[in-house]
């Protein structure tokens, strides 16, 4: 597996990274047995970058995490998680939002009670769009500047957010002090917006993470869970493209994956399953060049939706 700096953090991580929320049971109920294995699969694999939130199944995501990466020695991975969102067990799409301090201070307490560690190398500030952005103010302002003061005390190593507006994504470039930044389901087969944060985050040497590879399951044989956004006639586009995919001899989430993973000045691209043989079927397929007249073509029969805002 080969590792890339994020940024100018000094951190070394993974091409691919682990994203714990389907631990959590966001796609579907997960045993703890199987979540476990597939973190052990991705070490197996060399991924050392990990990320989880507290609003992942309730905490189930950071609980499952903290055991099965209980034991390994702390150098040897990467970890983040997020604040300022929160979903209650079993609730998931009922979130509450908190940007405080107080709030702040706390939920690492107890991201770090469950993943069992002191120290968290990034900290995302988590979807401040959410609730019609009434929230986005006071996650820019305390929530960035508690970051910083976290980051100031050696509590934490690099301010991030994580979050989904590509609007927003502009701003927090122009306006915010980051050292990373989390963009799920902009560089993918669908969507290549993200490149257009690359020279302001080379300039500024802030460290990318690509995540959504498979544009939230929508670039799947089986197609997003019911809580997707997309409607029918979305559904139906990528449903077409999927079959073309299989009338070429290959799958749509093995081009997707390649795609996603395979661009130079993006570090790292982070895919989330509880599956061990996905993860190492997924390390597999990001080892191979992907199909350029193939991308093509998927592309093609993807413009009705390439570069649509969904409504998470």
């Amino acid at each position: 597996m080969k590792h890339n700096f994020l940024g100018k953090t000094g951190l070394r991580v993974s091409r691919l990274s682990f994203g714990a929320s389907s631990l959590g049971g966001v796609f579907h109920v997960v045993p703890e047995a199987d979540a476990i294995r597939a973190v052990y699969a991705a070490l197996d694999c060399g991924i050392n970058y990990f990320d989880v939130a507290p609003a992942y199944g309730g905490t189930r995501a950071e609980t499952l995490l903290g055991r099965a990466l209980k034991g390994i020695p702390r150098s040897q991975y990467v970890i983040s998680t997020k604040i300022g969102k929160y979903t209650s067990p079993g609730k998931y799409g009922k979130d509450s939002f908190d940007y405080s301090a107080v709030r702040i201070r706390q939920s690492l307490e107890e991201s770090a009670t469950r993943l069992g560690t002191d120290y968290f190398d990034i900290i995302h500030i988590h979807d401040i769009e959410y609730e019609g952005r009434r929230h986005t103010e006071w996650a820019l302002q305390e929530g960035l500047a508690t970051l910083h003061a976290l980051k100031s005390e050696g509590r934490i190593g690099a301010v991030s957010f994580g979050t989904y507006p590509m609007d927003l994504w502009h701003r927090i470039f122009r306006d915010c002090d980051i050292d990373v930044a989390l963009v799920h389901n902009h560089y993918c087969l669908n969507d290549t917006r993200l490149l257009e944060l690359l020279p302001l985050a080379k300039e500024r040497g802030v460290g990318l993470i690509n995540a959504s590879p498979f544009a939230s399951a929508l670039l799947t044989d089986r197609g997003p869970a019911d809580w997707h956004p997309a409607t029918p006639e979305d559904r139906a586009v990528f449903r077409r493209a999927a079959e073309y995919c299989r009338s070429r001899g290959t799958c749509i989430s093995k081009l997707a994956l390649q795609f996603a993973s395979q661009h130079p000045e993006i570090p790292t691209t982070l895919f989330s399953s509880a599956s061990s043989e996905a993860v190492q079927r997924n390390v597999l397929w990001s080892e191979e060049p992907f199909d350029a007249a193939l991308v093509a073509q998927v592309r093609k029969l993807l413009g009705p939706v390439c570069n649509q805002d969904w409504d998470y």
